[in-house]
């Protein structure tokens, strides 16, 4: 998938592959997205408006799967 500017290694936070075959990754215009390993296509977006801090994990709590990451002061957290 193509990405708004040339990567800047200061400016970008890993990604996190899932087993089931869903790619999450913060862009460093505040978007973070989810999308299919095998074709790049994009699954689901959240504009946080601010730049990505950490690279995205993953948890389980009671059975129920999670998906954080960090961005700017704030670590927005979704269910799977």
């Amino acid at each position: 998938m193509p990405q708004p500017e040339a990567a800047k290694a200061k400016r970008w936070a890993g990604v996190l592959a899932t087993a089931g075959g869903v790619v999450f990754f913060g862009k460093p215009n505040g978007g973070f997205e989810a999308v299919d390993e095998r074709d790049g296509k994009l699954l689901w977006r959240f504009e946080t408006n601010v730049r990505m801090t950490a690279s995205p994990i993953t948890f389980e709590v009671r059975g129920k799967q999670y998906v954080a990451v960090a961005a700017g002061p704030n670590i927005p957290c979704f269910g799977l």
